[in-house]
C-alpha cells in the first residue's frame, strides 16, 4: 500500500479539559468520523467524559466510530525493551517494535477509508507521545498529520516541528531560516531531547515493569 496516495486527512487531538459538546463539535468541524484512541489507559478521573466504556458509547451516539490502539501505539508500553536504562520510554526503540508497526499499519488502512483523529490527553502535541513517538513514523511513511489545537485551530506537522526546533535552540534550521541545512539531524536531536522531558518513565531499578 502506498500511504502517501491517500487523500484523506489524518488529525491528532488532545481532549484536555474540553466539554463534551465542544469536543464533538470540533470533530465535526473537520469531518472526523473515526477516533483512534492511543492512550495506554483510556481513563480520566478528572474528565470522566473521556473514560471508557462511556466514551465509546457517547461517540457512537454522535455518529463517530471508535478504535482503541493504546496497546500498540500507547505511550506507556508494557514491553520492558521499550525502556531505556534511565527508565524513560525510548520512542525510537518503540517505533521499531513489531506491534507498533502493526498499529501504524492499521491507522493507515483506516485512513484510506475515512477521516480520522488520533486521540490522547495533552492539548499541546509537543507534550504528547502522539507527536513525539507516533508522528515521526507517519511522516516517514508519507503522511503529514495535522494537529487540532485549542479552539479548533490547526497546527501543521511542519509548524509543530518548527516549535520543537525553536524550543531546543535549533532556530537556524526552522522553516523561516535562510539556509535550513541539517534540519533532519537537528529534528532528530530535538525529538530525543523533548522525549526525555515528556515521555513516561518508571523506576530504572524495576526489573518487571508491570
Amino acid at each position: 500500500m502506498s500511504e502517501s496516495s491517500s487523500t484523506r486527512a489524518l488529525y491528532t487531538i488532545g481532549h484536555s479539559n474540553l466539554e463534551w459538546e465542544a469536543f464533538v463539535r470540533i470533530l465535526g468541524k473537520f469531518d472526523v468520523s473515526l477516533v483512534i484512541d492511543v492512550r495506554s489507559r483510556p481513563h480520566s478521573s478528572r474528565f470522566p467524559q473521556f473514560s471508557q466504556p462511556d466514551f465509546e458509547g457517547a461517540l457512537r451516539e454522535a455518529g463517530i466510530l471508535y478504535l482503541f490502539l493504546g496497546e500498540e501505539l500507547g505511550g506507556r508500553p508494557e514491553d520492558p525493551k521499550a525502556y531505556g536504562s534511565n527508565g524513560v520510554v525510548n520512542y525510537s526503540a518503540r517505533r521499531r517494535a513489531h506491534d507498533f508497526q502493526r498499529g501504524v499499519d492499521r491507522v493507515l488502512t483506516e485512513m484510506q477509508q475515512r477521516t480520522l483523529a488520533l486521540l490522547c490527553a495533552e492539548e499541546d502535541p509537543l507534550s504528547c507521545h502522539r507527536f513525539l513517538m507516533v508522528c515521526p513514523e507517519l511522516v516517514a511513511r508519507g503522511v503529514e498529520p495535522q494537529h487540532i489545537r485549542k479552539g479548533g485551530v490547526i497546527e501543521t506537522q511542519r509548524e509543530a516541528e518548527d516549535r520543537l526546533l525553536y524550543a531546543h535552540h535549533f532556530s537556524d534550521v526552522t522553516s523561516g531560516a535562510l539556509f535550513p541545512v541539517g534540519r533532519a539531524a537537528a529534528l532528530d536531536d530535538a525529538y530525543i531531547a523533548q522525549a526525555q522531558k515528556c515521555a513516561f518513565r518508571v523506576d530504572p531499578q524495576t526489573v518487571d515493569i508491570w
